[in-house]
C-alpha cells in the first residue's frame, strides 16, 4: 500500500508541474503577441479617457427641467456602470452617487443598487454619498441652480 501512496504523490507532483509549465508557456505566448499589447494599450487609453471625462466639471442640468434631470441621471448611471466595469471604482462610485443625489426616489434606487452591486462597492457608495451630494449641491449653487430645502426629498 505504501508504494501506491508514493506513486500517487509523485504523479500529483508531476501533474502540478506540467500544469504550471502549461500556464507559463501560454502566458509567454500571450505576452509576445503584438495584438495583446495593442489591445492592452487601447483598454488602458479607453479607461483614461473615461476617467478624464468623468469629472463633475460638465454642465449640470436645471433642477426645474424634468427632462434634463432625467437625462443627467441616466448619463450618470451609465457612466458609473462603465467605470465600474473598467475597474475604476472611485470614479464609478462618484457617478453613481451623483445619480442617487439627483434621483427623486432615492430609497428605491439605493435598494436596487444594493441588490445588484457587490457589497464592498455598495458600502463605498454609501460612504461617498454625503460628499458627492454636498459637492453637487455646491456646484448647483455656483451655477445659479440654488437647491431649496423643499426641493430635496
Amino acid at each position: 500500500m505504501e508504494l501506491s501512496r508514493t506513486t500517487l504523490g509523485i504523479a500529483a507532483g508531476i501533474a502540478g508541474t506540467l500544469f504550471l509549465g502549461y500556464c507559463v508557456y501560454f502566458d509567454q505566448q500571450r505576452r509576445k503577441d503584438p495584438q495583446f499589447k495593442k489591445k492592452l494599450r487601447e483598454r488602458r487609453q479607453a479607461a483614461k479617457n473615461i476617467s478624464r471625462s468623468s469629472t463633475l466639471g460638465g454642465p449640470l442640468p436645471d433642477m426645474n427641467d424634468h427632462e434634463a434631470m432625467q437625462t443627467f441621471f441616466l448619463q450618470q448611471i451609465q457612466l458609473g456602470e462603465e467605470l465600474l466595469a473598467a475597474g475604476n471604482l472611485e470614479a464609478g462610485v462618484e457617478h453613481l452617487g451623483q445619480a442617487v443625489t439627483v434621483c427623486g426616489q432615492t430609497q428605491q434606487l439605493l435598494s436596487v443598487l444594493q441588490q445588484t452591486m457587490p457589497a464592498p462597492i455598495f458600502h463605498m457608495l454609501l460612504k461617498k454619498l454625503p460628499e458627492v451630494s454636498e459637492r453637487l449641491r455646491a456646484s448647483m449653487k455656483a451655477g445659479g441652480n440654488i437647491l431649496q430645502e423643499e426641493d430635496v426629498e
